[in-house]
């Protein structure tokens, strides 16, 4: 496949947007969205600028598109975040301009629902991030937690490699943001195991593609995947959301993939580290580690059948527990698992 071009970075003092394309849950949160903006001027002197429906719940999708593509249109933003995940972006991916798109390349960084939008742009040919969000990692409660900050900066001002940091801490018991307070002490952590490493000892370079593996069920049941070829050669990204989908909704999900023709073209995989606590499923801690155990066993299955010959990782803090390391979805990876190191190209 043709290489994915780098969008230009923002340098401190620029227009950033700020968008809410999925959920507007500035609307309903507004202290812990106001802590994320002081900090995103704060921490990396940028400038958010707001558009009509990154504080509006239930915005129409085609409301939410025509912000996406004035964003993308404006000269004057050069970099557009997304303040929170949601569960209905599907419905805005058909009112994209995607001509406004492709010839207005800006980096883009979301994570979650954003997997929509992740991977049309990854279809497009353009570079974005997965990673950060204005509300959950600028607007974490007692400070924003440093790896997902040091990750966070790479990812916005530079285009350098950047190794990938274990964490030796976790979370994924977040605050509840329906108490204000609740923003002045710092979320609970947990000791973080280490990564795991699976597969063939060798080296293995591509682009990253993938996400939230539940939406990427959706995008596929809603037909806006392209042929497996299209994927093969990339270093596929993978994590579980606060649904808390079973070992065997995981499974099938990439069984499906797998009937479909993609997992085989996957040379390495990343796996993110499973967040197994939400506030209507409060696992206890043996809990937690028998649902870790079983999602792990689960993508094991599904590759062992699928992509034998993958080198896969787990326990990446990629996806929804705390802290959050970026990727660069159509950027290039390199999985060394000789050395047992993870680089990409911000």
């Amino acid at each position: 496949m043709p290489p994915h071009a780098y969008p230009p970075k923002p340098r401190p003092g620029d227009r950033v947007a700020v968008l809410s394309p999925s959920a507007g849950l500035p609307a309903i949160f507004p202290h812990v969205y106001e802590l994320g903006l002081r900090r995103l001027r704060d921490l990396f002197e940028l400038e958010p600028v707001e558009y009509p429906t990154t504080r509006v719940m239930n915005a129409d999708p085609r409301d939410r598109a025509r912000d996406l593509n004035a964003a993308f249109a404006d000269p004057s933003i050069t970099a557009v975040l997304a303040t929170v995940g949601g569960e209905d972006q599907v419905r805005v991916v058909p009112h994209l301009d995607e001509t406004v798109l492709r010839a207005n390349p800006k980096p883009f960084f979301g994570y979650s629902d954003n997997t929509n939008l992740l991977t049309r742009l990854f279809d497009l040919g353009v570079v974005a991030y997965h990673g950060g969000s204005v509300l959950v990692h600028l607007g974490r409660p007692g400070s924003p937690h440093p790896l997902s900050m040091q990750s966070l900066r790479a990812a916005l001002f530079t285009h350098d490699w950047h190794e990938l940091t274990a964490a030796t801490e976790y979370g994924d018991e977040p605050n509840d943001w329906r108490d204000p307070a609740s923003l002045d002490r710092p979320p609970v952590m947990f000791p973080a195991t280490p990564w795991s490493w699976l597969g063939p000892e060798r080296v293995v370079e591509g682009p990253l593609w993938g996400g939230s593996l539940e939406v990427l069920s959706w995008i596929l049941q809603a037909g806006r995947i392209g042929p497996s070829s299209a994927y093969a050669g990339c270093v596929f990204v993978l994590e579980t959301s606060e649904a808390l989908p079973t070992a065997v909704e995981v499974y099938r999900i990439l069984r499906n993939m797998g009937e479909r023709g993609l997992l085989a073209g996957f040379p390495a995989v990343l796996v993110g580290r499973p967040k197994a606590w939400e506030f209507d499923t409060p696992l206890a801690p043996e809990q937690k580690r028998e649902y870790a155990a079983a999602q792990r066993a689960a993508v094991t299955r599904a590759l062992a059948e699928y992509a034998p010959d993958a080198v896969v990782v787990f326990d990446l803090d990629i996806g929804h527990t705390d802290p959050q390391l970026i990727l660069p979805i159509g950027g290039t990876a390199r999985v060394d698992a000789i050395q047992q190191r993870i680089t990409v190209r911000y």
